[in-house]
């Protein structure tokens, strides 16, 4: 039985043309661009976002909240567009994420905020997962590389447009009688718009509907587990990792865990993750992968803008075009990757390779201080780009090849979910180890300072000028309360009127904590180069995903 909400193409049995290929491309970058305009410009103006409305130091809540939603609600794209169609699934998707982004821009506090991202994810969750679902339906794996161009054009686009856009707006104090920054969702208004009619309009593929049973048991147990291990992830450090409250929620996650394959295993092949693709080495591997890459990749993401605006003093505007480095690196490796695999067919060497760079990457990350310059920070963005762009889009072919044609939108699903689960778990546990002893290293460095009488920070007290300055109140006051236990980071904008003197030691207690956490994942992702050793390479299909259901 035809899918109602699908129209059928000529052609479609067998392959389709360039030109109805290029054509549901193009519905496809529309909405792929909300996705990926909103990560540059929310990373690059997050600081601004959170200093107006004074809560910097739980700004992880705004991104694990978008996380946890985009997550959980991945699989269920992935699983009912391959029994209902993609087309619905998509427009729903750009829907959510419009009213979600339009929500955002009426917030008021940051936890607000952190709800509204949450409605926000729930279309995100669908928007990267089922336009590369729909990609492995139209484009045989082996061609996959021809069409590349087009979606690294997006990402291109918008990683140049996006910090440029998110700092203009963050920079604004008003614009057209609003915030500036409530621009960043607001802007995603209308280029919503523009791509729900141009989708309506251009994606129409065929679809032939199963009979089914819907996982509803599994989607409430894997919310169980996921929300509550993500949520003690954030409010660990302040809770205790051995509090009540945290026990109860390790308690909560792990039953929902037990639950969520419980509820696999009986629904059989209605699940939203098949317990049988488990049994399939690819799958089980590229999942593992896509896991611990989320894991570095958003905890690197999340960390090293703050490290551009409040150690170095940049602009979000200046930080994120000082991201460049990195999304060259990422569109590099998407590129060489994927030239070579349409060659040769073949595709493991990249994910060992990718892994070796991302972990170099990172572990030089943790080497940056105040002092470091840009240009080496761009040559270690660029590295642990490349690594990235060898292992994404490679991860996403080979496990879309090793599953049968009609678990297509599963399987990418699932290597979404999974780098997504392990980006939401590594931001939270990432940001957490930050703002944790972030106060703790910036009291030991301004007490350190404050104890030398040579230092160039007890100079500057000694000065009546630089004492008596309104600007530099927090630090001078702290010192003769006797240290900065007691400083507040939840508004971080007094650094940039500070002394550079008073300044200093802030800058290097952050810098410190930032050591730490690049740290952190550099070991994580060293996990990533020993598993890829076990990623199967598979011979590639020359068939889409259509033409192999058709030949079913």
């Amino acid at each position: 039985m035809a899918d109602p909400g699908t129209t059928p193409e000529p052609g479609a049995a067998g392959a389709l043309t360039h030109r109805q290929i290029v054509v549901i491309i193009s519905g496809l970058m529309m909405g792929m661009l909300l996705a990926a305009l909103d990560l540059t410009i929310v990373s690059t103006s997050i600081r601004t976002i959170s200093d107006d409305l004074d809560g910097l130091s739980v700004q992880a809540w705004v991104t694990t909240a978008y996380l946890i939603t985009s997550t959980i609600s991945t699989p269920l794209y992935g699983k009912l567009s391959d029994l209902y169609g993609r087309r619905p699934f998509f427009l729903t998707a750009i829907s959510l994420f419009v009213v979600g982004s339009a929500l955002c821009g009426l917030a008021q506090d940051m936890y607000q905020l952190a709800a509204f991202r949450a409605f926000q994810g729930l279309g995100a969750g669908g928007l990267f997962s089922l336009a590369l679902a729909i990609v492995g339906d139209i484009v045989p794996p082996r061609e996959r590389a021809r069409y590349q161009g087009y979606f690294l054009a997006v990402f291109g686009s918008s990683s140049v447009l996006g910090p440029l856009v998110g700092g203009f707006f963050a920079s604004a104090e008003e614009i057209l009688w609003v915030s500036g920054w409530r621009w960043v969702f607001l802007i995603n208004v209308p280029i919503g718009i523009i791509a729900l009619s141009v989708v309506a309009r251009v994606l129409h593929i065929p679809h032939t509907r199963r009979e089914h049973r819907i996982d509803v048991p599994g989607a409430v147990a894997l919310t169980m587990m996921l929300v509550p291990l993500l949520i003690v992830a954030e409010q660990g450090r302040e809770w205790g990792w051995t509090s009540g409250a945290a026990v109860l929620c390790y308690v909560i996650g792990g039953s929902g865990f037990i639950g969520f394959l419980s509820a696999e295993w009986r629904i059989g092949d209605d699940a939203l993750l098949p317990i049988r693709l488990l049994n399939n080495q690819t799958f089980t591997v590229g999942s593992t992968l896509n896991f611990i890459i989320g894991m570095g990749m958003f905890g690197g993401l999340a960390a090293l803008p703050l490290y551009l605006q409040i150690v170095k003093g940049h602009s979000p505007t200046e930080s994120g075009l000082l991201m460049l480095p990195l999304t060259a690196g990422m569109m590099t490796g998407s590129i060489v990757s994927g030239q070579f695999i349409s060659r040769t067919g073949r595709y493991k060497i990249f994910p060992i390779a990718g892994s070796v760079l991302f972990s170099l990457g990172m572990f030089l990350y943790s080497t940056m201080d105040v002092d470091t310059p840009l240009v080496v920070v761009g040559g270690f963005a660029l590295l642990f780009g490349l690594g990235l762009g060898f292992n994404m889009q490679t991860l996403v072919l080979a496990m879309q090849n090793s599953v049968p044609p009609r678990d297509m939108g599963v399987a990418t699903s699932s290597a979404t979910f999974f780098r997504q689960m392990g980006g939401t778990l590594g931001t939270a546990v990432f940001l957490s180890v930050l703002f944790g002893s972030v106060v703790g290293n910036v009291a030991d460095e301004i007490a350190k300072a404050a104890q030398d009488p040579d230092s160039a920070f007890s100079k500057a007290l000694a000065d009546p000028a630089v004492a008596s300055d309104p600007d530099n109140a927090p630090i001078v006051n702290l010192v003769k309360n006797g240290g900065g236990a007691g400083i507040s980071i939840d508004d971080s904008s007094f650094l940039s009127r500070l002394d550079p003197a008073l300044a200093r030691p802030v800058l290097e207690g952050f810098a410190q904590s930032m050591h730490l956490v690049f740290l952190i994942g550099a070991s994580v992702l060293v996990l990533a180069f020993a598993i890829s050793w076990f990623l199967p390479e598979e011979k590639l299909r020359t068939q889409s995903g259509l033409q192999a259901r058709a030949a079913e």
